[in-house]
């Protein structure tokens, strides 16, 4: 996760945000991507024949003017956490948020996304849209999504909820490996519903071959599952949640149920989804 994209519109939402991936660029030494992106006003020609191109041409510039202005106060916000050392680029794009980051991930070569969750400008519009639901589920990279009102903390315990499928070893890999870089705990769960699939071999399989990891595995027999993810944060002193998108409107909607509520309003901790492809 070497080159990592953060997508902001210079609100406190976005700057929040910056701050978790400053610290996120320094864990994995990485650097950052900076995308802001805007969308030019639909005028009809036939109104405006004149100074049709001038309109453009303006609202371009003051884009730039504005652009221009704000990073000196993100260099500042990175300085005031000790982290101006982290190398950072700019990238100013015409067009919707969701075109702009499509853009810039095959532009950039970014192997990460980090954005706030919510916002007076558009940040919920992006979560619940569909195209939006496919960049989380088809980027092929993770998105680390932050709520608004998630102070930055010291990742010492990371949540991972597991169907104990064979490709979730691949994430859980990663998962370890950012455990390793933040020399934090990871805790396992895996919620056993009644029609679960996974048989008490396979649990004892992953137990033997992750037994020398700093990771726990945590069994629960229930029907809720949100229930039980809630609480299990809560009492697990979970810092930051890492899932698994398992299918396309994963996060569409995941980002409507009373779980994702209480995430960001009681326990505020950010979630990385890493993708796993079927």
């Amino acid at each position: 996760m070497k080159k990592i994209l953060f997508p902001t519109d210079f609100s406190e939402v976005a700057n929040n945000a910056f701050v978790h991936a400053l610290e996120f660029a320094k864990m994995v030494h990485g650097e950052l991507v900076l995308l802001h992106s805007f969308e030019l006003p639909i005028y009809d020609n036939q109104f405006f024949p004149e100074n049709y191109a001038a309109i453009y041409d303006s609202v371009e510039l003051s884009e730039f003017e504005m652009f221009k202005n704000e990073i000196p106060k993100l260099r500042a916000i990175a300085e005031s956490h000790h982290l101006d050392k982290i190398k950072m680029s700019h990238r100013l794009k015409d067009g919707d948020l969701v075109s702009a980051i499509k853009e810039s991930i095959a532009d950039d070569a970014i192997d990460c996304l980090v954005i706030g969750t919510s916002g007076a400008t558009g940040w919920e519009s992006f979560f619940i849209g569909t195209n939006a639901s496919s960049i989380i589920t088809d980027a092929g990279i993770p998105v680390y999504c932050v709520p608004s009102d998630a102070p930055f903390q010291k990742i010492d315990t990371i949540g991972f909820t597991t169907r104990f499928r064979p490709k979730d070893k691949k994430a859980l890999q990663t998962v370890l490996q950012l455990a390793h870089k933040a020399k934090a705990k990871v805790k396992c769960l895996y919620v056993k519903t009644s029609n679960s699939d996974v048989s008490n071999a396979t649990i004892a399989e992953w137990k033997e071959e992750f037994k020398s990891e700093p990771i726990d595995f945590y069994i629960i027999e229930d029907d809720d599952v949100q229930v039980i993810i809630t609480d299990f944060i809560m009492y697990k002193e979970v810092d930051i949640l890492i899932m698994l998108p398992y299918k396309r409107g994963f996060f569409e909607g995941l980002f409507h149920t009373s779980l994702t509520k209480k995430l960001a309003t009681d326990f505020e901790i950010p979630i990385l989804s890493i993708p796993i492809n079927e």
